[in-house]
């Protein structure tokens, strides 16, 4: 037999031995972990059975009333406190869900912004001159203006058009 399986049902064992089987019983005489894990629940059980509760204090109902005026005299939680206190300690389950999706829709959304920032180039300052922008741009555009110059001297040097010509 499997010692995970025996494991749970130890309890029961040393509970009522009568309703164990009798496969149950044998492997826990026959397996030193499973006897072992079995001895140390009767200890456990043992010293839980010696244990004897302390006395009350006499001054104990003083002291909980003067507490208990100081947790009516003191002011009221905000807003805020009081949702918080229900999400965690309320007896209604209805909020949590809700407020389970609205911290996975905070997530998706900070991380679709944060996305949107880490994969966008970092835009060049515009600091230079504007004639060292206009050089920048004939550089990026030189194989356009070659074409056009391409263009012009295939249709011959004519000169510039005439207004009266358009």
């Amino acid at each position: 037999m499997i010692c995970r399986n025996i494991q749970s049902k130890l309890p029961d064992l040393l509970l009522e031995p009568g309703s164990v089987a009798a496969d149950v019983r044998a492997h826990v005489e026959n397996c030193t972990e499973c006897g072992r894990e079995l001895r140390e629940l009767r200890a456990t059980m043992s010293a839980l059975d010696a244990w004897e509760a302390p006395e009350i204090s006499p001054y104990f109902d003083g002291r909980m009333t003067v507490l208990l005026r100081d947790e009516q005299r003191a002011p009221r939680a905000g807003w805020l406190e009081r949702m918080r206190a229900r999400l965690l300690f309320g007896e209604s389950m209805r909020l949590r869900p809700l407020a389970a999706g609205a911290l996975a829709l905070a997530i998706a959304v900070g991380g679709g912004l944060y996305a949107g920032f880490v994969s966008q180039p970092a835009q060049p300052v515009q600091s230079a001159s504007p004639v060292i922008r206009d050089l920048q741009s004939l550089d990026e555009n030189a194989q356009v203006f070659q074409q056009l110059n391409s263009m012009d001297q295939d249709t011959g040097d004519a000169g510039p058009a005439s207004p009266n010509s358009l």
